[in-house]
This record gives structure tokens, C-alpha cells and sequence, in this order.
């Protein structure tokens, strides 16, 4: 049954004008569940290189990439059957699972490197953004070296002028995923459910 709510109006606008832009080549601003993130087609080597870009980040710091669904993620790079596991076991999240990239990502994403992480936010306004626009770079939207930003007014202004568009929910829990590679047993960033994770590493083979 359709809502009533105007805010969800808003927001499927706000959705698919970002959906747009992304479509177009361009970059978006888009609020997770832990900071705002600044999203491109991951699949578009020009528009994984615009991000670059807007952050000043080195290409030796790889980006993520953001999926609206699990399935959607694994049904795009060659996981294997124990990352899939743990991708169904703590998806959607705060938590960046590192696979094998496969061919339909960018390899501007990861500087050619054969993994990269994923994403299926536990937010969503997120995830309907990357179901519409097809999977989005997954990277907090702030110049490399500045803080992470949780609230719009925070944008950097040059990130600001340069995106195609913002989609502003007010401020964001702030935070950072967990960043795991379950074919390694590796928990490459400590942060949410981090003690969940390594007693799942632990006992799952």
C-alpha cells in the first residue's frame, strides 16, 4: 500500500535524482548508517576516478563499493562459498567484506588490486540508492586527510559544488564499518560487531 508520508515522497525524489546523476557519470552525496559517502557508478572507470579526484585520496587507497542487497552484491563479484556465508550472516551493516572483484567493477576501484570490499548498508535510503543506480562507490564524503562528515552542512565546498547531488536524512551516527576478509580470517579494521566477527571467523570454516 503507497505511503501517505511526505517525507517518503521526498525521499524517492531525492532517491532517483541521485539515481540520475549517478547514471550520468556523475558523483552523489548520500547519507549510511555510519557517515555521509560519496557514491559513482563502480562500474564507470571515469567516474571511479572522479571520486578520486573530489577526495585528493592516492589511488593506492582503495574504495568500496555499496550493493542494495546482498544477493545483488553476490550476484556481481566471484565470492566464494565462506564469504558469502559471512556476507549473509552480517549483511546489511556496518561492515565491509574484502572478495575477489571479478570483471563488472572497476579496477580504478582497487589500482588494479583483484579485491575489493562490499557493502550493503544498514540504512535505507543507502540501499535504495545503489538498487537504483546499480552499485555506487562506498567512500565517506570528505577530502582525504579532513574528518568524516555526519552532517551536510559539514560538505566540504568544493565536494559540494562538484557533486550532482545531495541527498541530505540531518545527521548520521558517525562511525566506521568493520572491514573483514573472512577467505583470510582477517580482520582488517576493527570497529561494530567486531567481537561478533571473530567468534564467527573462529568457528565457521
Amino acid at each position: 500500500m503507497p505511503s501517505d508520508d511526505p517525507t517518503d515522497e521526498r525521499s524517492n525524489d531525492d532517491v532517483e535524482r541521485a539515481a540520475t546523476a549517478i547514471r550520468a557519470g556523475e558523483a552523489v552525496v548520500y547519507p549510511t548508517e555510519t557517515v555521509y559517502g560519496l557514491g559513482a557508478d563502480a562500474t564507470n572507470a571515469d567516474a571511479v576516478e572522479r571520486v578520486f579526484e573530489l577526495k585528493g585520496r592516492a589511488r593506492d587507497k582503495p574504495l568500496s563499493v555499496a550493493f542494495g542487497s546482498v544477493e545483488a552484491a553476490l550476484s556481481l563479484v566471484p565470492a566464494s562459498d565462506r564469504a558469502a556465508r559471512f556476507a549473509q550472516a552480517f549483511l546489511p551493516g556496518p561492515v565491509t567484506v574484502v572478495v575477489d572483484r571479478g570483471d563488472t567493477l572497476a579496477p580504478e576501484l582497487t589500482d588494479g588490486d583483484p579485491r575489493v570490499g562490499i557493502r550493503v548498508p544498514d540504512h535505507a535510503t543507502a540501499r535504495a540508492l545503489a538498487d537504483a543506480a546499480g552499485p555506487i562507490t562506498a567512500t565517506s564524503a570528505n577530502r582525504s586527510g579532513a574528518g568524516s562528515v555526519r552532517r551536510v552542512a559539514d560538505l566540504d565546498p568544493a565536494i559540494r559544488e562538484a557533486v550532482g547531488a545531495v541527498i541530505d536524512e540531518g545527521e548520521t551516527p558517525g562511525g566506521e564499518s568493520t572491514v573483514v576478509d573472512p577467505d583470510r580470517g582477517v580482520i582488517h579494521r576493527a570497529g561494530p560487531l567486531a567481537d561478533e566477527i571473530r567468534e564467527w571467523l573462529a568457528t565457521h570454516p
